[in-house]
């Protein structure tokens, strides 16, 4: 027995000997494994502290070298392709400016926004082409008539599948108090072209004209276009004074479009009437005068008048038919229906047509209202100071 249990002891020896250098074996090996994934983290910490400092040195040296590199920029383009010679005086005469400013401001003196400002509103307000128009005029002394042919058009603005036309009208100045007052000889239109941007419209018009009317006259030619749903859009004028015109001659013109202008040809005189209880708005039609030439004797006129408020446009209104005089007398009164006074920015438009047999003929218009011209807006302004007590005033009427 004795010897079994020294036997069973020396075999608990050797087997807790051997187990021995097992264990610190995975204990120094666990320690090498965290030794070295210590070393990775610095590593890898390391080279991210490097890559910050060298992104900060980056962003200072791109800041103290902005002005060398937007200078090295505008000489040789933005493709790197060199620029033309013009354009590089004009960067140099750029940078000269630039530093004469930063001199002034190093002198205490601080930059006027103004200057700033003007700038970007001239740089705003660059005229666009609007397009050209070529046209030919021929004077027949013999004849007494004004020959326009060759009408054609480049360059015009494209809107889509837009139809483009010519209105032309031959205009005669008239001595009258009221300056610029002109009367519309003539007026013709020509034919539709369709989906070009230069066309030829191949017209041509032949206006009857005395020689000592030659001197008072002026032709104005007016680019219209029409998108598919007819809204008409006008890109311009050409106008030429006839006094220029040699007889039997033939003047080539190629002028660029012009921004329209309005011609007077009359005058209306208006009432208006504020009624706020009601919410109502009296606009009287008492007298028109007009400029036509025309044999009007047989002819009838008639006024519409439209009111629109806050967007909103009311049912319009017409006046009775009168005979075509120079005096055209109405002395009728109209009621509009209107919001609250506090909001009364509206707008009245006075149309006076001359009726054919088969069509109507624009004389002219006059618009009235708080945002029109300085008459129009000082009418209305007495009108809401003269609550329930007509005002009225001439106004002239423009075509």
């Amino acid at each position: 027995e004795e010897q079994d249990t020294i036997q069973k002891s020396s075999l608990m020896l050797d087997l807790h000997s051997s187990r021995m250098p097992f264990s610190s074996t995975w204990k120094y090996g666990i320690l090498a494994l965290a030794i070295l994934f210590l070393l990775v983290a610095l590593t890898i910490l390391t080279c991210q502290v490097c890559q910050l400092q060298k992104c900060n040195r980056t962003r200072k040296k791109k800041r103290c070298h902005s002005r060398g590199w937007v200078r090295m920029k505008a000489v040789n383009g933005i493709w790197g392709k060199k620029m033309p010679p013009l354009l590089h005086d004009a960067a140099k005469q750029s940078n000269a400016d630039i530093k004469a400013s930063t001199l002034m401001l190093g002198r205490n003196e601080e930059p006027r926004t103004e200057d700033f400002s003007s700038t970007s509103s001239d740089l705003e307000l660059l005229p666009r082409s609007r397009g050209t128009l070529k046209f030919s005029l021929l004077y027949s002394r013999e004849r007494c008539e004004l020959l326009l042919t060759g009408l054609e058009a480049w360059g015009l603005p494209s809107r889509g599948c837009a139809e483009s036309a010519v209105r032309v009208r031959l205009l005669r100045h008239i001595p009258s108090h009221i300056p610029g007052l002109q009367c519309m000889v003539q007026e013709w239109k020509s034919r539709v072209v369709k989906n070009c941007c230069s066309p030829a419209f191949g017209d041509h018009f032949v206006f009857s004209l005395q020689d000592a009317e030659v001197e008072k006259s002026t032709l104005k030619l007016e680019v219209q276009q029409f998108d598919k749903y007819s809204r008409n859009a006008v890109l311009g004028e050409v106008r030429v004074t006839l006094s220029e015109l040699k007889a039997s001659q033939s003047l080539v013109l190629c002028k660029e479009l012009q921004k329209t202008t309005k011609d007077i040809v009359g005058e209306v005189l208006v009432s208006l009437k504020c009624l706020p209880i009601s919410q109502r708005i009296e606009v009287g039609l008492l007298k028109a005068k007009t400029t036509s030439p025309r044999n009007t004797a047989e002819k009838n006129v008639y006024a519409r008048i439209d009111v629109s408020c806050r967007r909103h446009r009311e049912k319009h209104q017409k006046s009775r038919p009168r005979a075509h005089t120079p005096l055209i007398i109405f002395n009728e009164t109209f009621l509009f229906h209107m919001p609250e006074p506090p909001a009364w920015d509206c707008t009245v438009l006075i149309s006076i047509y001359e009726m054919d047999s088969d069509s109507r003929h624009l004389i002219g218009q006059a618009t009235l209202g708080k945002r029109r011209a300085s008459e129009a807006a000082d009418h209305w302004g007495l009108m809401i100071k003269s609550i329930q007590q007509p005002v009225a005033k001439w106004h002239p009427l423009l075509i």
